[in-house]
């Protein structure tokens, strides 16, 4: 299933001062199922398969990679999808790429309030939906559960325990959660927030019972959906350099982030770092507002 359509993932070397940054491109494991929701899809996919299911149902905003991926995905494996949208004021406005992309594949779109959005995991609305959507196979937003974190721990392979600090943006903690099951004892996974709040960290504390990792929201411009003039400058100081694409929702956060605290000596000298691009370059086109902070 998603084996026939993966690639070899290519790794990519750079060095900061004294820093040896090794950048795992899973932006170029497949075209549309991109980056981390390759992984976070697969056994979400297969499961439903096996149960039987015809449709698979997901939610997301309206510029979701995950929506994106799993529109893809449903068409190219013979499901049929649904997405629940967050914004019911999205129906009466034409649709943006990344939506107009989910449709493309044949993702029935239905919006919905905010409101109603926030009640997503609550299980008298998730049977609300069951009876408008019978029969569909759910996917949490951003794709996040065990499932998911049993295939984001596939990033990692078997020849990365020389790597001292795996580094990851973290949206809804699955992929790092997966990252952290899969690392050993001596190495320290980093995450980069694109949220403000230490919301993600509860959560990642729930999913997984090691401690070796932490998640910084230092370098989250203020908030989801949030950027700035240096960070927008740093993509292009980037991607002028080295010739890696990012998006400004989650990899060039933590792209500058890392950089940063590579300057603050925050790493010790001779140090191995695994850095995930975890794709979602559709990201590139989301409108975003300044920062505040």
């Amino acid at each position: 299933m998603f084996e026939t359509i993966a690639q070899n993932i290519p790794d990519q070397q750079i060095f900061i001062r004294d820093i040896s940054v090794t950048i795992r491109r899973l932006d170029l494991v497949h075209p549309q199922i991109s980056g981390n929701k390759f992984f976070k899809l697969k056994y979400n996919f297969l499961e439903a398969q096996r149960q039987g299911y015809q449709h698979i149902l997901s939610f997301g905003g309206a510029y979701s990679n995950h929506i994106a991926a799993t529109a893809f995905s449903a068409q190219h494996f013979g499901f049929k999808s649904v997405g629940i949208i967050r914004g019911e004021e999205l129906a009466d406005r034409p649709l943006n790429p990344t939506l107009a992309t989910a449709q493309k594949f044949g993702m029935q779109l239905h919006f919905v309030s905010r409101e109603q959005y926030r009640r997503k995991h609550e299980a008298d609305y998730l049977l609300e939906l069951g009876q408008k959507f019978p029969r569909h196979f759910v996917i949490p937003e951003g794709g996040t559960n065990a499932l998911a974190i049993q295939g984001c721990q596939e990033i990692l392979k078997e020849d990365d325990t020389q790597f001292d600090v795996i580094c990851c943006a973290a949206g809804t903690g699955g992929t790092i959660t997966g990252l952290i099951e899969a690392s050993q004892t001596h190495q320290q996974v980093l995450g980069f927030s694109a949220l403000k709040g230490s919301f993600l960290k509860d959560e990642v504390a729930r999913l997984t019972s090691k401690t070796n990792w932490n998640i910084l929201d230092d370098y989250c411009c203020g908030g989801y959906a949030k950027t700035s003039p240096e960070l927008m400058q740093f993509i292009q100081d980037f991607e002028s350099r080295f010739s890696i694409p990012l998006e400004q929702v989650y990899t060039a956060k933590m792209l500058m982030g890392i950089l940063d605290l590579i300057e603050k000596n925050y790493f010790p000298i001779g140090s191995r770092l695994l850095v995930i691009h975890s794709g979602g370059l559709q990201g590139r086109n989301v409108p975003f507002a300044p920062s505040q902070a």
